[in-house]
């Protein structure tokens, strides 16, 4: 019986990792895509995406779940980005320029407040504080700029003088970070330095985890009223760990771009939180649990199957639409799934709890009985 509930333990712990081992296991011959190519792209996405997703880590340790307001890091970075193009300041230097500017504090404690006033609904405030500031984005950057802001390049401006074009050219700033130490391994190319900033946030949120902040924010995501029985500062803790993710995004949001080499100025924040959060999802993170393993998984799991099915439906069905269709309902899906799915690990858990409390009281049962027969017997 302990043998079942155990597989019973591990299946619905990594439902989502499995199902989606085996969806692109099967996606994969479809494709016709060779593995050379595969792990080539796999590699560049890895460092294109894995500082995003390392980003949510801080917010589920805190017990706030998954941080859709992310979205506001990610906005803040590509401003920095605007500014950077705007001087004309590129390479390396540009992308550090785009970092400061683009440094979210301000953001993240405006999260951080909006959600201390909706605990228990922090993701869902978070999605829609995300909406909010985005009309506050689209104003400044479709009006604001050029008109109010002066911008110098006019070759970034619309043609009626003030806004910021629908897409932006990041040549000066392309692949800077990516190419500053590329390595070439046989048929493949790594963004040496790109990883080592990646490893460089591992590490990082290793140490944290250790530190009194880290330790108090573990103390937070499992309990808030001992926390605050124990002189946890609760919201304190709670605004730091936002304000921490949101600017981590907005450093990922620039990795990222920099990698893409251009950057649609109204909407490339719009699916940022979605399929960061799809990522870990994949990994076998939940709501409250999350590793770095997860998030390295996630990514993989989760591009690997953005990658090989476009062309699956493509030789399939005919048309590779069919495969952009099926990456939307993955990202969303995945999302609504495991959440789904944690809601029944849950009450799962809290039912084999119970049925091990009955076991063990029913166990103390006959020992008292059987320790009473042997007084009355002496």
């Amino acid at each position: 019986m302990s043998g079942t509930k155990s597989l019973g333990r591990f299946l619905t712990e990594y439902a989502v990792v499995i199902i989606f081992l085996l969806i692109t296991v099967a996606a994969i011959p479809s494709s016709g895509l060779s593995i050379q190519y595969i792990v080539q792209e796999m590699i560049t996405r890895l460092g294109r995406n894995t500082f995003l997703v390392l980003a949510l880590l801080l917010p589920i340790y805190a017990g706030m779940g998954l941080n859709f307001g992310m979205t506001l890091g990610a906005m803040s970075g590509q401003i920095g980005l605007i500014l950077a193009i705007n001087f004309n300041i590129g390479g390396v230097e540009g992308l550090a320029f785009a970092a400061l500017l683009g440094t979210a504090v301000f953001m993240g404690w405006i999260c951080g407040v909006v959600l201390n006033k909706a605990k228990g609904r922090e993701m869902v405030t978070g999605y829609m504080l995300a909406f909010f500031i985005n009309g506050i984005y689209q104003l400044i950057v479709l009006y604001m700029m050029g008109f109010v802001f002066p911008i110098r390049s006019s070759a970034i401006l619309l043609s009626r003088g003030y806004g910021i074009r629908n897409t932006l050219n990041l040549e000066i700033v392309r692949q800077s970070l990516d190419n500053f130490l590329m390595l070439r391994l046989g048929e493949y190319t790594v963004p040496v330095a790109t990883f080592l900033v990646i490893a460089v946030l591992c590490v990082f949120v290793v140490w944290f985890k250790k530190t009194k902040l880290g330790q108090d924010m573990r103390a937070v995501g499992h309990d808030m009223s001992v926390a605050d029985s124990a002189g946890v500062p609760v919201d304190r803790t709670r605004i730091i760990a936002i304000i921490i993710s949101t600017v981590l995004a907005s450093y990922g949001q620039i990795i990222f771009l920099q990698n893409m080499g251009n950057m649609a100025t109204y909407n490339a924040h719009d699916q940022t939180s979605f399929f960061a959060v799809a990522a870990i999802l994949v990994g076998g993170a939940s709501v409250k649990k999350a590793t770095i393993p997860n998030v390295l998984i996630g990514v993989i799991l989760l591009h690997v199957l953005f990658v090989v099915t476009p062309r699956a439906g493509q030789n399939l069905f005919g048309s590779a639409m069919i495969g952009e269709y099926f990456r939307q309902f993955i990202g969303y899906g995945v999302i609504a799934f495991s959440l789904v799915l944690y809601a029944w690990r849950a009450r799962k858990d809290a039912a084999w709890s119970r049925e091990g409390l009955r076991g063990s009281s029913s166990g103390a049962v006959p020992a008292a009985a059987a320790a009473g027969g042997e007084g009355s017997a002496k």
